[in-house]
C-alpha cells in the first residue's frame, strides 16, 4: 500500500510539473500579439489562480488511462502527451467553474474567493472563462496538429464542452436560487443534469482522450467505455449530493449548502418522491431558504422518510451494476478493465 501510495503522489508531481510550461507557452502566445504588459501579468495571475489549484483527478486519469493501456510499450512522449491532455480537461474545468460561479453567485471555490470575487476582477472573469477554453485549442494544434487523431480530439472536446453546458442550463432554469419551485424537480431531471453537467466530462472525456492516443478505433470500444462511465459519473455526483448532507465539514472540505442553495439534488428528489401531503408542505415551505431552521427542518424530514438508508441501497445496487459492465467487458476491442475498475477503487464508498 505504501508503495501504490508513493507511486501515485509521483505521479501527481509528474503532472504538476507540465503545467508551468504549458502556462508559459500561453504568455508565449500574448507576446506574439504584442499584449500590453498589464494584460500580460493579468493572464498569468488568472491562469495560476483558476486551473492548477483543484484536486487534478480529472487530468491525472488520462495519464493513468494510457499507462493501463499501452502498458510495457508506453513512452515518456506518450506520458506528456497525456499529460498535455490531461491539463486540457482541467483548463476545460476552469473555464466551467469561473463561469459557473458567476451563475450561482457563489463565495468561495477551493478554500479561497471565486476569481469574479477576487479585487479587481469582477465581470472581467467572463473574457477571462472564455480566454481558459481557448487555451484548449491553442494547445490541441500545437501538440497534436501531426496525429491521425487531431480531428478526433477536437470533435470531442466540441461535443463535451456542449453536453456540459446542456447540463448546466438544465440545472439553472430548473432549481433557480431565488425563485423555489419543487415542482419542477423530478428524478428524472436530476439524472439528466449529472449526466451532462458532470459525467461527460469528469468521467468519459478523460479516458476516450487516452483511447484516441492509444489508437483504439473501434467505435463499439468507445462506446462500450460510455457505457461504463456515464454511470460511474452519475453515481459520483448522487454521492456529492449524499456527502453535502451528511459529510462533515472536515470530511468534504466544506460546508454542504445544498438544501439552502435550492439545488436539484439526488436527496430532495428522493424525499419528493416519497412525501406525503404533509411532508411535502414542508418540503415545498423550507427547501431552498436562506435560512438554519428551515435547513435543520429538511434534514429532520430527511431523517423520517429514511433517505439515507435509500441512499445506502442505492450505492450498493450502482456498484453490483457497475462492476457487472466491467466484468462483461471485451478486452478484444484494446480497452482493459483495469481502467474502470481503478475509477471505482477511488470512489466506491468515499467519505470526501
Amino acid at each position: 500500500m505504501v508503495g501504490i501510495k508513493l507511486q501515485k503522489e509521483e505521479n501527481r508531481k509528474a503532472f504538476l510539473d507540465v503545467y508551468p510550461t504549458l502556462r508559459e507557452e500561453v504568455l508565449a502566445e500574448l507576446r506574439k500579439y504584442n499584449m500590453p504588459q498589464d494584460a500580460y501579468e493579468w493572464t498569468k495571475q488568472m491562469l495560476d489562480y483558476n486551473v492548477p489549484g483543484g484536486k487534478l483527478n480529472r487530468g491525472i486519469s488520462v495519464v493513468d488511462t494510457i499507462r493501463i493501456l499501452k502498458g510495457d510499450s508506453v513512452t515518456e512522449d506518450d506520458i506528456f502527451k497525456a499529460s498535455v491532455l490531461g491539463w486540457l480537461v482541467e483548463f476545460l474545468q476552469a473555464f466551467f467553474l469561473v463561469s459557473d460561479d458567476i451563475m450561482d453567485t457563489s463565495i468561495t471555490r477551493r478554500g479561497q474567493p471565486c476569481w469574479y470575487r477576487k479585487e479587481g476582477v469582477g465581470m472581467v472573469a467572463i473574457n477571462d472563462a472564455f480566454i481558459l477554453e481557448s487555451c484548449i485549442y491553442i494547445f490541441l494544434k500545437k501538440y497534436f496538429k501531426g496525429t491521425d487523431y487531431y480531428v478526433d480530439l477536437l470533435e470531442l472536446f466540441h461535443e463535451v464542452t456542449f453536453q456540459t453546458e446542456l447540463g448546466q442550463l438544465c440545472d439553472l432554469i430548473t432549481a433557480p436560487e431565488d425563485n423555489v419551485d419543487l415542482n419542477k424537480f423530478s428524478v428524472e431531471k436530476h439524472h439528466f443534469i449529472v449526466v451532462y453537467k458532470t459525467a461527460y466530462y469528469s468521467f468519459y472525456l478523460p479516458v476516450a482522450l487516452a483511447m484516441h492516443m492509444a489508437g483504439i478505433k473501434n467505435e463499439t470500444a468507445y462506446k462500450a467505455s460510455e457505457d461504463i462511465l456515464i454511470p460511474l459519473g452519475a453515481y459520483f455526483q448522487v454521492q456529492d449530493d449524499y456527502l453535502d448532507c451528511y459529510g462533515t465539514p472536515e470530511q468534504i472540505g466544506k460546508i454542504g449548502t445544498d438544501i439552502q442553495d435550492n439545488k436539484c439534488s439526488w436527496l430532495i428528489n428522493q424525499a419528493l418522491a416519497k412525501a406525503n401531503t404533509d411532508q411535502r408542505k414542508v418540503l415545498d415551505e423550507n427547501y431552498g431558504q436562506k435560512n438554519k431552521e428551515c435547513e435543520a427542518k429538511i434534514k429532520a424530514l430527511f431523517i423520517e422518510l429514511d433517505i439515507e438508508n435509500v441512499y445506502k441501497a442505492y450505492e450498493e445496487k450502482s456498484y453490483q451494476e457497475i462492476s457487472n459492465l466491467i466484468s462483461k467487458l471485451d478486452e478484444s476491442t484494446g480497452l482493459k478493465k483495469a481502467i474502470f475498475t481503478e475509477f471505482m477503487d477511488k470512489i466506491y464508498r468515499r467519505t470526501k
